[in-house]
């Protein structure tokens, strides 16, 4: 089987319904992303970055995974699917696919607040734990915190990420702007034999000079045409 691998973003999971941070009535609109999310931010109101991921996991529970999604999961019959997301939500797994590697977290996991990538205190929450309080603790004492990658922290999923991109025979981009690295910087390592597809509605300026088959078009239309580029249907 060829090894496709997927990077996506928060255009992958607009369609179902959650809302982007950056694009217009995004959420950095109503919640500065300094405040909610940082470290420093965490810091000075643990309360207030709680609630906000409180309510970004309540939302979990009334959306669904948009055809884009189910999509990918069928496509692990005819390859080897490895999906890289800058999203935190589970509409990937939830749509059928079995290898995730989430660049900057996962809204579904809370762990510690003074050692957050320490795998002994990660812990995951069922639909029903959704909610945590202020008291809530994780295995080392220490208030329960967002199992969130927050800006100025090391993104330590990006090493498995690489390694990934660079056993690609085909690569495809779906509805990310290319601006947030390290993920941005992904394409670098996409084997120079490997085919690049870039699914997205909008014009994507790619920090790139190879050839990128463009498909403009929405996450369910996109991979639809794509399934059909690549002789599935």
């Amino acid at each position: 089987m060829k090894n496709l691998v997927i990077l996506s973003g928060a255009g992958m999971s607009a369609e179902s319904g959650i809302r982007t941070f950056r694009d217009t009535n995004g959420l950095w609109e109503d919640h500065p992303v300094e405040k909610v999310a940082t470290p420093e931010g965490y810091a000075k109101d643990p309360a207030l970055v709680t609630r906000f991921y409180n309510e970004r996991r309540q939302q979990l529970n009334v959306v669904e995974p948009n055809n884009g999604h189910k999509i990918l999961g069928e496509l692990e019959k005819s390859f080897n699917v490895t999906v890289i997301t800058q999203n935190v939500d589970n509409l990937h797994e939830r749509g059928g696919s079995t290898k995730v590697i989430h660049l900057h977290g996962e809204l579904t996991k809370v762990t510690s607040s003074r050692d957050p990538y320490n795998p002994a205190f990660v812990r995951e929450l069922k639909s029903g734990e959704y909610e945590v309080k202020i008291g809530d603790l994780a295995a080392d004492g220490t208030q329960l915190r967002p199992f969130i990658v927050w800006f100025g922290e090391a993104v330590p999923k990006i090493e498995e990420a690489m390694q990934a991109v660079e056993k690609a025979d085909i690569f495809v981009i779906i509805g990310t702007s290319m601006n947030v690295y390290p993920a941005a910087g992904l394409l670098g390592y996409v084997p120079p034999t490997a085919d690049v597809y870039l699914i997205d509605p909008h014009t994507v300026a790619v920090p790139s000079r190879r050839p990128i088959h463009v498909i403009q078009k929405g996450a369910s239309e996109g991979m639809a045409e794509l399934e059909r580029l690549l002789g599935v249907q």
